[in-house]
């Protein structure tokens, strides 16, 4: 199969790379399309009673979204502002598809106590389509937004997608302008000329608008998430370089040995293209956990990265290829060092490690376990606009809000749907549980408790007062829903479906390293080792953004819980990641054992072969997640820290240091598997691998 790939690419290099154009022409057109359709319908898991409920609401009393406004910076009770404030409001009253806009200073509540306030709820009209939807909300936050006072803040319902999408586009922009000159720069550190230095980024553009378009047609069938757009464009531009960077690190050395260009594209896709396609197929694996949630945003993101996992692979095994036997002349082959110069800092680690393999495994294990002990307290929360940036118009209606109103205002309520055949004495010990709760009647027969939590309205004490309200109303027909009612049945989703999601990953990933390696105690020595680094990230992270430590320095605060989005991406994300790393360096140390069957030398020769490629590659994904933390969005920082931390403590400290203590401590036993599954790999097994190419010379 590589064989056919590199034929057909350097057979036809200027057609591939044509149709390639096409495919970026499609992915910044037609793909960058989806940035109108994200969604923050986040923690909606079909099924749940949550979800039930608010579907079923919908369906007997349907009513339309609604934004919110805040007016501040001045005294409201100016006479010049109110008339102002008066005249906007019956403007609003008067657009097409608002249903209502109480008057902040009649309507109680809507003032604030220091006169410094008020805020302008806009109800929409239900039943209406996405585009009446949009005129309406548009042309209301434009009249509104006219209103001369320091402060006006128009955001939440429809409005807030669009606000996040914008960011998010605006986040992914500034990132690419950071992240690829350094990117570019560290590549011509590393290869020395502009020619091998840019092939990377031209894949990992490919990448790039592979994301968008895989974005934009998941977005026809499903909701998007406005965490998607960051996370699959990180992840594709930076796996790009990873794999371009090994493919290029190859090809150089194969020049060393034939001056056909052709023959040494071929040799390179026969080698490192086979760790390509193995890594590329072991990460997509790891994200495969995320479609056992029923989630649709664990699922869509599953999909879309996946999707842009596999463009990137492709990119590096066809695209790359082709450029590489249009223009890979001009390319110097490896400079020849000598024996013993090559990879010498990556083979003392090695060394180091082999010789000292029990003190290593001693001290950088529990150091791991350490890192990783927050993740024990983890606790995660829905969160809101405090998560955004303070430059977003959502976060400054959040901190107008916060800083003028008594707590609890705005909160959306626990929502209780009591249906027909409800005992009035469960009604009111619904109703008992808070001294604010408000009921309303609605067609069918069918009452509405709203019970406002106290705090926010994903804390402690809003998720208590649903699982309140689920003990005591017995066999009786009472729903709960709402946003604290769609977390706690989030998380039991997450509770009951991960150990699911780890045992299909794991297989899989236990499958994918065998095929690789024959062997059936490297993938659990690997999965070990990955765990480690994995969890030693996640702490990290819980350390950082829940509790609060540190979080000043990457320009946010800690929030007492993190996203409820983080967790799983860090996890399905840099688990593919280290596999990623992992089998760089297996590949090498298979080709030394089966070179010259040396167990104990084969792993430092293959950390001194692949230790160079592996580092820069850790070096040049962290730029790119660093880049991506620019943006300040919380959820988006807690993953690019989680990521970040993962890849350089699995390229460093794991890689360099546990991977050949282990290996050291297994022996030959390490390439050891039944004689049955032996026979089968030998037979099903993918062995396409290049041998050493006697030193050929050309006339081109």
């Amino acid at each position: 199969m590589l064989s056919a790939l590199a034929r057909a690419a350097t057979r036809r290099p200027l057609t591939v790379i044509a149709l390639w154009v096409v495919f970026l022409l499609l992915g910044f057109g037609l793909g960058t399309g989806v940035f109108g359709r994200l969604s923050d319908n986040v923690p909606e898991v079909p099924g749940t009673e949550s979800e039930a409920a608010a579907q079923y609401l919908d369906r007997v009393d349907p009513a339309g979204d609604s934004v919110t406004a805040v007016v501040e910076g001045t005294a409201v009770s100016d006479p010049g502002l109110r008339a102002q404030v008066e005249r906007a409001v019956a403007d609003v009253r008067n657009v097409a598809g608002i249903a209502a806009v109480p008057d902040p200073y009649t309507t109680p509540g809507l003032l604030a106590e220091d006169g410094q306030a008020l805020i302008i709820p806009v109800a929409l009209e239900g039943g209406l389509d996405d585009d009446a939807e949009e005129r309406a909300v548009n042309d209301a936050a434009d009249r509104i937004q006219r209103i001369e006072a320091p402060e006006v803040h128009v955001s939440g319902g429809p409005l807030l997608g669009l606000q996040i999408g914008e960011k998010a586009q605006e986040d992914v922009r500034n990132a690419e302008l950071i992240s690829l000159p350094v990117v570019l720069a560290l590549l011509l550190v590393v290869f020395g000329g502009l020619r091998s230095a840019a092939m990377p980024l031209v894949v990992a553009v490919s990448g790039i608008a592979g994301a968008f378009l895989a974005l934009f047609l998941f977005s026809e069938v499903t909701d998007i998430s406005v965490y998607a757009i960051q996370v699959t464009t990180m992840l594709g531009l930076g796996l790009a370089v990873d794999y371009a960077l090994l493919m290029l690190v190859r090809f150089r050395e194969e020049r060393r040995n034939t001056d056909d260009v052709t023959e040494a594209v071929h040799r390179t896709v026969a080698a490192a293209g086979r760790t390509v396609l193995f890594s590329g197929l072991t990460v997509a694996v790891s994200l495969t956990g995320l479609l056992v949630f029923p989630s649709v945003f664990l699922r869509s993101m599953g999909l879309a990265v996946a999707a842009v996992v596999v463009v990137d692979m492709l990119a590096a095994l066809t695209l790359l290829p082709a450029l590489l036997a249009r223009f890979g002349g001009k390319i110097p082959p490896a400079k020849i060092r000598p024996e013993g110069e090559e990879g010498r800092v990556f083979a003392r680690l090695a060394r180091f490690s082999t010789r000292n393999r029990v003190a290593v495994l001693a001290v950088v294990v529990p150091a791991l376990l350490v890192l990783a002990l927050p993740v024990a307290g983890m606790r995660i929360n829905l969160g809101g606009a405090e998560q955004l940036p303070t430059s977003t118009e959502a976060r400054q209606l959040y901190d107008t809000v916060e800083g003028h109103f008594p707590p609890g205002t705005g909160v959306s309520p626990v929502t209780v749907v009591l249906k027909p055949g409800t005992p009035q004495s469960t009604v009111d010990r619904i109703q008992s549980l808070s001294d604010r709760a408000e009921t309303r009647d609605v067609p069918g027969g069918i009452t509405v408790v709203e019970l406002p939590p106290p705090g926010s309205a994903d804390g402690g004490g809003a998720t208590d007062l649903v699982k309140q309200v689920r003990d005591l109303r017995g066999d009786d027909p009472v729903e709960v829903t709402g946003p604290a009612a769609r977390l706690v049945d989030f998380r039991e989703m997450l509770a009951d479906r991960a150990p699911w999601a780890a045992v299909t990953v794991l297989a899989g990933i236990f499958v994918l390293l065998f095929a690789f390696t024959g062997s059936v105690l490297i993938p659990l020595r690997t999965i070990a080792t990955t765990l480690l680094s994995l969890g030693a990230a996640l702490g990290v992270v819980v350390w950082v953004f829940q509790d609060g430590h540190l979080a000043g320095l990457l320009g946010a605060e800690g929030l007492g819980a993190l996203s409820l989005t983080a967790p799983p991406l860090i996890v399905a994300i840099a688990f593919g990641l280290a596999m990623d790393y992992e089998l760089f360096i297996l590949a090498r140390m298979r080709e030394a054992r089966r070179r010259t069957g040396d167990d104990q030398e084969a792993v430092v020769t293959g950390l001194r072969r692949s230790g160079r490629v592996v580092t820069c590659a850790a070096l040049l994904l962290a730029v790119v997640f660093g880049a991506f933390m620019t943006g300040g969005f919380s959820p988006i920082l807690q993953i690019g820290l989680g990521l970040t931390l993962a890849v350089l403590i699995d390229a460093t400290v794991v890689r360099m240091l546990l991977v050949p203590a282990t290996m050291a401590l297994l022996g030959r036993r390490a390439w050891w598997a039944p004689k049955p599954l032996r026979k089968a790999h030998d037979r099903f097994g993918l062995s396409e691998e290049a041998e050493p190419a006697p030193r050929v010379t050309t006339n081109a």
